[in-house]
């Protein structure tokens, strides 16, 4: 292998490494958590979905270019090929919605506004059936994608051909290629605007109850700041999403402009858009103070029974 592959290999077996297990340590904490404690909150549902997403995230796309490229062999024929990227468009899709939703859930969570109660409680009660109707969504809207997918490029492929390596997207002319990048990014940049809105007034509630912390009783301060860490970490995951964001799209807008993109600029961007869903769980797991309790215990239990 060349040096580039070997980068390129390197780097998505390290995303594997620290996303598929940071992704299971996520899903089976809350999971414990959900039949063994009474604690279990709302948000830890979006939590536990937003890392089951990533999961299958990273096994539909790092783990398919690592494998291709390690053994430099095309192992994937047409029904894998497209079972593999529609899993994955799946997924991605579902992580947007989903820490759009984590993160407007949030600012309802700790908003002492008026306005905002009604919502709140609406919210509280469909949020299971708003993540279904997310994932039905997200099913339907990625289905037509899976006919112009294929294992090899057919003697009918035109030049707007996305090469995934170890996969083809055949568009059949330029106006489905741009259009069908478009309306990605349109529905993308939704969702990351509806971050930015919902997490910008996060910060503003956060700043008025830093200014008022003084006025509110002692008995009330551990539950101000427990709603204060919970914010903040999901801005932190916010935050992560919306710089990794920035650099996919800028990486996809780049390939709209040029009917074949070259290899690496397409290696470069499912690399950034795969990070999120690797490094993710890390961010959810420092910040969270109860996956924390249980790590501790399974190791102290796991170091009494040696």
């Amino acid at each position: 292998m060349d040096v580039q592959t070997i980068l390129k290999t390197s780097g998505f077996i390290l995303l594997e490494t620290v996303g598929i297990p940071g992704n299971l340590t996520v899903i089976f904490s809350f999971l414990i958590i959900m039949l063994y404690s009474n604690k279990f909150m709302m948000t830890d549902i979006i939590l536990t979905n937003i890392a089951f997403v990533n999961l299958v995230a990273v096994i539909s796309r790092c783990v398919p270019i690592s494998i291709t490229d390690f053994h430099g062999l095309k192992i994937f024929d047409d029904i894998d090929c497209k079972v593999i990227l529609y899993t994955y468009r799946v997924s991605r899709g579902m992580s947007i919605c989903l820490t759009s939703l984590l993160s407007c859930y949030q600012f309802l969570i700790i908003t002492s506004n008026s306005r905002w109660v009604a919502l709140k409680k609406i919210m509280a009660r469909s949020l299971c059936p708003v993540i279904l109707c997310l994932w039905g969504l997200n099913l339907f809207i990625y289905s037509w994608t899976i006919p112009i997918t294929y294992a090899k490029l057919k003697s009918n492929s035109t030049e707007y051909t996305l090469n995934l390596n170890f996969c083809f997207v055949v568009f059949q002319n330029y106006f489905s290629y741009t259009g069908n990048g478009l309306l990605y990014i349109l529905r993308d940049f939704s969702f990351v605007g509806l971050m930015i809105l919902a997490s910008g007034s996060i910060i503003s509630v956060l700043h008025q109850h830093k200014i008022q912390v003084e006025n509110i009783r002692k008995s009330n301060i551990n539950g101000r700041m427990a709603e204060s860490k919970a914010a903040k970490a999901v801005l932190l995951l916010v935050a992560l999403y919306v710089i990794l964001f920035g650099i996919d799209n800028f990486f996809w807008i780049y390939c709209l402009t040029i009917p074949r993109a070259p290899l690496i600029i397409l290696d470069a961007r499912v690399f950034f858009a795969s990070c999120y869903s690797s490094l993710s769980p890390v961010l959810i797991i420092s910040n969270n103070k109860r996956i924390r309790k249980k790590l501790k215990n399974a190791i102290n239990n796991n170091r009494s029974e040696k």
